[in-house]
C-alpha cells in the first residue's frame, strides 16, 4: 500500500517553529488527496490541514494562521511549516494520503497514513 514517509519533527520553546515534510511517490503526491494529522496522547486523532489535486485546502480552526500546508511539485514533497507553537500542538504528527483526490479533515477518510513524527512543544 502506499505509505508517506515523514521528517521534521522534534522539540522546541513555545512560540518557535518547525517545517515538517513528507516524501511520496510522484503518483501519490499528483493523483490523491494528501495532509497531516496528529495525535496527541489519550486523545483522538484530529485533522489539521488538508490539500487536493485542485490545491483547495482546508485548515483545522486552531492552527489557521499559524500553519501552513504546501506542495513542492518539483520534489513530489508536502510541506507544513508550524509557527507560533503552542504547547497544545505537541502530539504525534502524520503524513496521510486518500486515492480519492479531494479532502475532508476525517480521520475516517484517510486511507494511508504514515509511522508519524513526534512533535514536542514545551512552555
Amino acid at each position: 500500500q502506499v505509505q508517506p514517509v515523514e521528517s521534521g519533527g522534534g522539540s522546541v520553546q513555545a512560540g518557535g517553529s518547525l517545517r515538517l515534510s513528507c516524501a511520496a511517490s510522484d503518483y501519490t503526491y499528483s493523483r490523491y488527496c494528501m495532509g497531516w494529522f496528529r495525535q496527541a496522547p489519550g486523545k483522538e486523532r484530529e485533522g489539521v490541514a488538508v490539500i487536493d489535486t485542485l490545491c483547495r485546502i482546508t485548515y483545522a480552526d486552531s492552527v489557521k494562521g499559524r500553519f501552513t500546508i504546501s506542495k513542492d511539485n518539483a520534489k513530489s514533497t508536502l510541506f507544513l511549516q508550524m509557527n507560533s507553537l503552542k504547547p497544545e500542538d505537541t502530539a504525534m504528527y502524520y503524513c496521510v494520503a486518500e486515492r480519492i483526490g479531494y479532502c475532508y479533515l476525517l480521520p475516517d477518510f484517510m486511507g494511508y497514513w504514515g509511522l508519524g513524527t513526534q512533535v514536542t512543544v514545551s512552555s
